[in-house]
């Protein structure tokens, strides 16, 4: 088997400093089979290794989002028009084209948000289960939620937010209005730390509410025709494209889907 080669590179500099990788040879990329970029927010590159092996024929990237990985932390929040941004030098730093590109979570919202200003970067969007709650029923009552969140996490860190968040992930059907009259979670339950460390760098609860409360460009989208795919049927579960300890996924069965959807003229 072929050893893939996989090379690192930063677009920007200071706090705009963005890192990606490129697994196999730009110089291999035609207009029929462009280069492949897989990410997620706020899931950095090494999430998504085990899904671009499964692309051994394709110059895959795969990047550290704003304020995850190996780029500069902070504590402000990061906002859906800054991934715009950053997705958007990244492609034209490859200087190949359109890309094919697979967003997921909240990848996927600005994977849809970059389609919607960036049309021409793109050959194939696939946007993998993005959590936007303006267009859901409930989508006041998640913002809400979400709200609640941030308050928590400013106040008393990151276990005890991530433990609300756990929570709202864990919890199914339609959120009722009197959810967040229930007792909050105990971040032990979840085994996250109860003491307060102080620190406010945490990517997840930096990119909220901007992800979860971006109103989709509907017109834009609609625009791109069967160019978009929105995705919510893959092989196993939400980041089943990753096989963990204790969260086992299907990589292979979950790339082999992805190519059906990219590996066309």
């Amino acid at each position: 088997m072929t050893e893939l080669t996989i090379s690192t590179h930063v677009v920007g500099d200071g706090d705009d400093a963005i890192t990606y990788d490129i697994q196999g040879y730009l110089d291999r990329v035609t207009t029929e089979r462009p280069a492949l970029f897989l990410f997620g927010a706020p899931m950095d590159a090494s999430g998504f290794r085990q899904l671009a092996e499964q692309f051994p024929d394709r110059a895959v990237v795969t990047y550290d989002p704003r304020g995850a990985g190996r780029n500069p932390t902070g504590t402000a929040d990061i906002t859906t028009e800054q991934h715009v941004d950053d997705i958007h030098r990244v492609i034209a730093a490859l200087g190949t084209g359109p890309v094919d590109a697979f967003g997921t979570s909240g990848g996927a919202v600005n994977l849809l948000a970059a389609a919607s200003a960036h049309p021409q970067d793109y050959r194939l969007i696939v946007a993998h289960e993005p959590p936007s709650a303006p267009l859901l029923g409930d989508g006041d009552e998640v913002l809400a939620i979400v709200d609640d969140m941030k308050c928590c996490y400013a106040a008393q860190g990151q276990g005890a937010a991530m433990a609300r968040f756990i929570a709202l992930v864990m919890f199914s059907g339609p959120v009722p209005a009197g959810y967040l009259e229930r007792p909050a979670p105990d971040p032990a339950m979840f085994g996250l730390p109860v003491e307060d460390d102080g620190s406010r760098t945490d990517p997840l609860f930096r990119n909220m509410p901007a992800i979860i409360s971006h109103r989709m460009d509907v017109d834009a989208l609609r625009a791109l025709g069967d160019r978009l795919t929105l995705a919510a049927d893959f092989p196993s579960h939400h980041t089943g494209f990753q096989d963990q300890p204790g969260h086992p996924g299907d990589p292979v069965a979950f790339g082999a889907r992805l190519h059906k959807l990219v590996d066309r003229p």
